[in-house]
């Protein structure tokens, strides 16, 4: 008689592969890593159906140390690669993860396209606004002034904003959080994971060797209460311990922050969040930290039908009108009849 063994619940650590891991002691990666493993044994993933993919970088070393398949890639063609694993096989779970320089620089490209066609994956956008595997020089992201080797004196362009990338290139999940916050992390990783599409996900991380404490003013410990608003779909708009909120001033079409009196938002005319609404996520990318909290969480979310689930209705479309009788296939077209004796004789 055979005994009915029940599926293993698996670990974080059941997805710890066993490869030493090479990243610089205190580098924001290993936060990043912890808290996807936690999301892959929470979401009840399994490894022979999980796939990471990434290009070139520090983040990109991220495929050998989980226990799943992986692809270390080219620079910037993870998404290429992504793509075509998932229309090969559309059932696996594919991740993506890239950093500011392999994602939106050589990468560019292929991100954006990515996001239009809205291929059913996440992607772990790891922002340190500098490319670190390379030895500290400026990249897409860095601030304007940023010294690096390669710009000694100071950069002199104005960074991308990778969320306002996203929105720009028609992405319909968009999220954004930091190294440090690890619960709110695994839950927006969870909730990236369960929106059908591609699902964009920029995450703050310090590089403590080439930028360190970038994010200091918003993610550091000592950073104040009121320098980031966690976002929730349908709930005010509130930061600093609900004291304070953002409000739209309609005549500007901008957001003021406002003060909240004995927990009366309504009173104050602070927005609710809806994450539906791109024009709303289009000023919370935007905002500019200091004036303003940095908005963290799920920005925008409106999902669509994915580019994988169309191209194999396509596929399958046209497989199912297809005449599969060989000889007619072979009498069909451009055919010609030759006798003997007798010129060819085009039908």
């Amino acid at each position: 008689m055979n005994k009915i063994v029940p599926p293993q619940t698996l670990t974080a650590a059941d997805f710890a592969s066993n490869q030493e891991i090479r990243w610089c002691p205190g580098c924001g990666d290993y936060s990043i890593l912890k808290a996807a493993q936690q999301t892959l044994a929470e979401i009840g993933a399994t490894p022979e159906n999980t796939v990471f993919v990434s290009g070139i970088g520090c983040s990109s070393r991220f495929p050998y140390y989980v226990e799943t398949y992986g692809y270390h890639t080219i620079h910037g063609r993870a998404p290429a690669f992504a793509t075509g694993i998932k229309l090969a096989n559309p059932e696996l779970d594919v991740w993506i993860v890239t950093g500011d320089g392999d994602g939106l620089s050589i990468g560019g490209n292929h991100m954006a396209h990515l996001l239009r066609r809205n291929l059913n994956c996440q992607v772990l956008l790891l922002n340190n606004e500098i490319y670190g595997l390379t030895k500290g020089q400026y990249s897409p992201t860095s601030r304007s002034g940023t010294r690096s080797p390669s710009t000694p004196h100071g950069s002199v362009e104005q960074p991308v904003n990778p969320c306002s990338f996203a929105l720009g290139a028609g992405g319909r999940f968009v999220a954004r959080a930091y190294d440090v916050g690890q619960k709110e992390l695994v839950g927006l990783l969870k909730r990236a994971h369960a929106n059908l599409g591609t699902s964009f996900v920029e995450i703050y991380q310090n590089c403590i060797v080439f930028n360190d404490e970038a994010f200091v003013g918003f993610a550091g410990k000592k950073a104040p209460q009121d320098a980031v608003i966690w976002l929730t779909h349908g709930e005010p708009m509130l930061f600093g311990n609900g004291k304070k909120g953002l409000r739209l001033n309609r005549e500007l079409l901008q957001f003021e922050v406002v003060d909240v009196a004995d927990g009366d938002w309504k009173a104050a005319g602070v927005l609710v969040h809806d994450e539906a609404n791109k024009t709303l996520a289009g000023l919370l990318v935007d905002m500019p930290v200091g004036t303003f909290p940095m908005a963290l969480g799920v920005i925008y979310c409106d999902s669509m039908p994915t580019f994988d689930e169309a191209v194999v209705a396509l596929n399958r479309k046209v497989s199912a009108s297809k005449n599969r009788d060989l000889q007619t296939l072979l009498g069909s077209g451009e055919t010609w009849s030759i006798g003997e004796n007798e010129p060819a004789a085009k039908n």
